[in-house]
């Protein structure tokens, strides 16, 4: 679970939500119109703006974010080099029968394992990087589009209110109400969006060039060991990936 990201989000609502229990009542924070204006209207447009598949898909990459364990580039290296120790001490054929739910990895033991053509590992490796970005880049797509989108609903609710405002300016009583809704749509959109939506958009890049990291670090392994499956040059190697701090300095 990426702790880091729920603690943001958790700090980010508690810090909003206790100013406003310190300035005075909670209870005018709260506006049903309001909140229907710019909630319902961001998902309705958003589902306007990219078919529902890719929505789904976007909220979902959201979610494994929260409940994913978040692999290291230096778990990535050690596991190349597990890979190139059974290579030595089994033969290369020995690498089809490696056990991995990352299924880049197992498609590269079995490259290994056929003795493939370095280039041909090269290209297998650049339409799964193509292919990874392209699915990710839908979800980034989503949440910078829901971004701009809350926001703009919030101006709309603004507008809702001051033309309702001032339609009833002989009635002193409905200002109030009326004024509430103007403001708070504007509050509910943008607190939507810098808080949510931007950061989560934020978030699914970074997590792409993790991915595409982790990939060329696989990609480079399996290459290593094509051509010295020495496990200690393959770690030599593949620590070029790592900060000077991670290296291991015994091996």
């Amino acid at each position: 679970m990426d702790i880091v990201t729920l603690l943001g989000l958790t700090v980010g609502f508690a810090l909003i939500i206790g100013a406003i229990i310190i300035g005075g009542a909670v209870d005018v924070f709260i506006n049903v119109p309001g909140m229907m204006i710019v909630v319902g209207g961001t998902l309705a447009s958003i589902m306007v703006a990219f078919p529902f598949e890719e929505v789904i898909q976007a909220f979902r990459a959201a979610f494994k974010i929260f409940v994913s364990r978040k692999t290291k580039v230096r778990d990535v290296v050690n596991i190349m080099v597990k890979v190139a120790e059974i290579s030595r001490r089994e033969g290369l054929i020995a690498l089809e029968n490696v056990q991995t739910e990352n299924m880049v990895l197992k498609k590269s033991c079995q490259l290994i394992a056929d003795n493939a053509d370095p280039a041909l590992i090269r290209s297998t490796l650049a339409i799964e990087i193509t292919s990874m970005r392209r699915r990710h880049q839908v979800g980034q797509d989503v949440f910078k589009r829901l971004a701009a989108l809350a926001p703009a609903f919030g101006m709309m609710g603004t507008l809702i209110g001051l033309v309702q405002m001032l339609s009833q300016l002989d009635n002193p009583k409905s200002i109030g109400p009326a004024m509430a809704v103007a403001l708070l749509t504007t509050f509910y959109g943008s607190a939507m969006s810098t808080l949510f939506f931007i950061p989560m958009a934020a978030k699914l890049k970074a997590r792409t060039l993790q991915e595409q990291l982790h990939l060329e670090v696989i990609f480079e392994g399996a290459k290593s060991i094509l051509e010295n499956n020495n496990p200690r040059l393959v770690y030599e190697k593949l620590s070029s990936f790592l900060a000077p701090a991670e290296r291991d300095t015994q091996r």
